[in-house]
């Protein structure tokens, strides 16, 4: 089925089984990889994609645009898991850009994820300027850090934590059969986070190995609390780098790490901090306001090597998505909610309590009026009316009003996606 008028001659439409080679040939070639495609790929793709959701751009029967998207659940403000359509391997052939090839494949798959139901739709943007016109919007931020152990002013006697808890070192086996309740336990509390499937949990314990990404088995430590309840998981990898004075220079890389608890976050920095011989910690992608550098007798130890934005949100349904949450505060603000793409939008009255929020269409004066993606970059509790106000992206309509959706939008902490997909 062809998506869209083919007045240029490429059609855009689902792929075929026999289609994927091409299809990865393509995804390759618009992320600057090699063309190469092996039948490992091929068969690790087959298992991996919905066919239906699978989008490719044809011309001349060569694939020179890919998209797909899948399934997924985001955790909302006090814990809801809202459906997702997640947008991923979006690209387009350096010979057939400008061509309208994304808006096409965008504009049917946000129109497919209406009409499923899914309330928003989600994406990691390689390039920060393409994705708002499609009504996306910078949900959530990203920081890593990197800690000079040597100047950090922590213990070098610190053996473990002091809480009755304990750090131990597991290998992929238990991880797989930990972390999964572990990281359902983090979703229900922590807004911006994704679910995991068990293809994930394989993919990054290395029973899945896909071509051409090399793999180095990380050390995995749990946090254990004294009950022996696991509230805690890091996962790291160590280079081995000597000074020619024969002193150890020797880095930790943390590729994840996830705790439901302060005293097992705690107990897990310090532990990856402590490891002999290391003298720098890199964190992997943290939220900003991650308790790391406060970890830290001198905070200045971490520098900030990334900031960035991270997972972007699409609302399909403002309803829907504003009454999912759970608010902060207590009032009524009246939202004129524009997207020229028609998806969604309109003018509500956003009600909110301790209790929830009720949302509903209403004829009522706005308040506010904002494009889509900036609600998108308000509805995690990240973003602030006020500074969007400020930049001339919020339009208040009554004074006080970008402050009093602050009140009710904004959280105590920041949402985070700890993962990439």
């Amino acid at each position: 089925m062809t998506l869209a008028p083919t007045r240029t001659g490429i059609d855009v439409r689902p792929i075929t089984e026999a289609e994927i080679p091409d299809w990865i040939r393509a995804r390759h070639t618009g992320f600057l990889r090699s063309p190469e495609v092996s039948e490992a790929e091929i068969a690790d793709r087959s298992r991996n994609i919905v066919l239906s959701r699978t989008l490719g751009a044809f011309d001349a029967g060569r694939c020179v645009a890919t998209f797909r998207s899948f399934a997924q659940e985001l955790t909302a403000v006090g814990g809801a898991a809202v459906p997702a359509d997640a947008v991923s391997n979006v690209t387009v052939t350096a010979t057939h850009r400008r061509r309208g090839l994304l808006t096409r494949m965008m504009t049917h798959d946000l129109a497919a994820a209406k009409e499923r139901g899914d309330v928003v739709a989600t994406l990691i943007a390689a390039e920060y300027p393409i994705y708002g016109r499609f009504g996306f919007g910078p949900a959530t931020w990203t920081t890593e850090w990197t800690v000079d152990v040597t100047r950090a002013g922590l213990d070098p006697r610190w053996s473990g934590p002091q809480d009755g808890g304990r750090v131990d070192l597991v290998d992929g086996d238990d991880v797989r059969e930990l972390g999964p309740e572990l990281h359902e336990r983090l979703r229900r509390r922590q807004p911006g986070v994704i679910d995991r499937s068990e293809y994930w949990w394989q993919l990054n314990t290395g029973v899945v190995r896909l071509p051409g990404t090399p793999w180095t088995e990380p050390f995995y430590a749990v946090y254990r609390a004294a009950d022996g309840t696991v509230e805690g998981l890091a996962a790291y990898v160590c280079d081995e780098t000597w000074s020619d004075a024969k002193q150890p220079l020797n880095t930790a890389t943390v590729k994840g790490l996830i705790a439901v608890t302060p005293a097992a976050e705690r107990a897990l920095w310090l532990h990856v901090c402590s490891v002999d011989w290391v003298v720098r910690v890199k964190s992997g992608r943290r939220a900003p306001d991650d308790l790391l550098p406060l970890l830290l007798p001198d905070p200045r130890a971490a520098a900030v090597t990334t900031q960035a934005d991270w997972l972007w949100v699409r609302i399909l349904d403002v309803r829907r998505a504003l009454e999912a949450r759970t608010y902060e505060g207590t009032g009524t603000v009246v939202l004129e909610v524009v997207d020229p793409a028609g998806l969604t939008g309109g003018r509500f009255r956003l009600q909110a309590s301790a209790d929830g929020g009720s949302c509903t269409p209403t004829a009522e004066g706005a308040d506010l009026t904002l494009d889509v993606g900036e609600l998108a970059s308000l509805w995690l509790g990240d973003e602030s009316a006020v500074r969007l106000a400020a930049l001339g992206r919020v339009q208040e309509e009554r004074a006080g009003a970008a402050r009093m959706a602050d009140a009710l939008l904004r959280t105590s902490r920041r949402p985070w996606c700890p993962d990439l997909f």
